[in-house]
């Protein structure tokens, strides 16, 4: 009977919403007071550093491999060094392995950070939950995680999607609301901190600080991270020019997994979803390391076994807001082809501080002397969605460019997250909600057809037979 009521309600949902519809783009009304945001101040308790003698601090999980059977475990002990090491397994309090793993530790300007543990853990199981326990004695602390189902087409998932998150009263409003929409890993399409818009020794501090702060969340779950222009810290004035110094030491990659030469751009095979990882602040013109790489991991996207395919990127391709406008445009000419003719379901963007979500458009009919000179619809083509509203203390892009474009679906100038929830190989239900003055409200939702299933006639046909014998066996019972 649920799956019949999933069936029903599905049906509904099709019919008052879809990922391409006919209707006009609509600009909400919505008016956010709250602009620009300020950081929580250092001695708030959303930043409180864990008791005890060098107790671990900053703890954040990542997957670790390419199928989802692994994940990096990082934290930061801040006194002195001590061994890299977990110990975990599948009942509280009975850790049966022990995994070890690498420390690091670096200076920007003249801060020096603490000493921060990297540590893999494999071999997991399926669908299994996980506890595990870091440092030593009276500070030890203990965590759980669950790991992903097995790769394959028909495997529900639910994932989150934030940006620009920054750490704010509005960021943690973001990070609350997230934490109750029952998602289980967070796409993060970049800008992590903020901590570049102090100086000095502040910003290392302000990276310290915004790990305590996520830790509610990236201690029990993965983040997919993508980094963000704020995540580059080149900083000549202090002698600081190695680009995402910060970002690479903290927050690692399993780029080596999917055959990457860069912890930047990598891929992952999350239970039904494979998902790409782009940086748009890397070379990526015909040639360069990063197009080849991509060139050649598209060609190994399986569709049987991993339907839905995601791309996460800062820049957005496209943007109808005054800010950044036409930043994505390089991107878009070297990649928007691909995606299109490789079926991409949905590409994840942040940057501008807004949200917006586009139709299924296409430019690539386009050259300097012929060819259509505006985006069109286009049925192959993937839904662009910008979620840049984490709640960074920049605050909103509130200038919509007038009239809405035809690409445009929905665009608001407000903070929030949003949702991405896989229920079987051709439907997912998506969702953002808006931070309405600490309150959690939907604004926008769609169903999101996928693009590799619903594009065969054979593909159609099977789907067809799928689901009458999924009724024929309801009605059975």
């Amino acid at each position: 009977m649920k799956s019949l009521l999933f069936q029903l309600i599905l049906t509904s949902f099709v019919l008052l919403n879809s990922d391409n519809n006919v209707n006009a783009g609509v600009t909400s009304v919505f008016i956010r007071e709250e602009y620009p945001s300020k950081d929580i101040p250092l001695d708030n308790e959303v930043f409180v550093v864990p008791t005890g003698h060098n107790s671990p601090q900053q703890v954040h999980i990542t997957q670790g491999d390419y199928d989802g059977k692994a994940v990096i475990i990082s934290w930061v002990t801040a006194d002195e060094p001590e061994a890299s090491k977990v110990q975990y397994g599948t009942s509280k309090g009975k850790y049966e392995f022990t995994a070890e793993g690498k420390m690091t530790n670096y200076t920007f300007y003249k801060y020096k950070s603490g000493y921060i543990h990297h540590v893999l853990v494999d071999d997991l199981e399926y669908d299994t939950k996980y506890y595990y326990k870091i440092g030593n004695g009276d500070s030890a602390r203990e965590f759980w995680f669950e790991t992903p189902p097995k790769i394959g087409p028909d495997f529900p998932y639910k994932f989150g999607i934030i940006g620009d998150l920054g750490q704010t009263y509005n960021s943690l409003s973001t990070l609350e609301h997230y934490m109750q929409s029952g998602a289980q890993t967070v796409l993060f399409v970049g800008d992590l901190s903020y901590a570049d818009r102090y100086q000095y020794n502040d910003v290392g501090i302000r990276w310290d600080s915004w790990g305590r702060f996520v830790e509610r969340s990236t201690a029990y779950q993965p983040w997919i991270w993508s980094a963000g222009n704020h995540d580059i810290e080149y900083m000549p004035y202090m002698d600081e020019v190695v680009p995402f110094k910060s970002y690479l030491q903290r927050y690692p990659t399993p780029h080596l997994a999917c055959k990457s030469s860069s912890p930047m751009w990598y891929a992952v095979r999350r239970a039904s979803a494979h998902i790409i990882v782009l940086s748009s602040y890397s070379p990526f013109v015909k040639y360069t390391p990063q197009w080849e790489w991509l060139r050649q991991e598209l060609k190994r996207v399986d569709r049987e076994k991993t339907p839905w395919l995601i791309v996460l990127m800062h820049i957005p391709i496209y943007n109808s807001n005054d800010v950044h406008f036409m930043e994505g445009e390089s991107m878009r000419a070297a990649f928007e082809e691909w995606f299109v003719h490789h079926k991409v379901d949905v590409v994840f963007a942040g940057h501008v501080h807004a949200y917006e979500r586009s139709y299924r458009i296409s430019n690539i009919r386009y050259n300097v002397s012929s060819g259509d000179r505006y985006p069109i619809p286009d049925k192959s083509a993937p839904v662009y969605i910008t979620v840049g509203d984490g709640g960074n203390q920049e605050g909103l892009a509130g200038r919509f460019r007038d009239p809405q474009p035809d690409y445009s679906a929905f665009r608001e100038a407000s903070y929030g997250h949003s949702t991405l929830e896989i229920r079987n190989r051709t439907h997912a239900f998506y969702h953002w909600n808006r931070n309405d003055d600490g309150k959690k409200v939907p604004a926008d939702s769609f169903v999101l057809h996928n693009q590799y299933w619903s594009s065969s006639l054979r593909r159609r046909k099977l789907k067809k037979h799928h689901l009458s014998s999924t009724l024929g066996r309801i009605a059975s019972h």
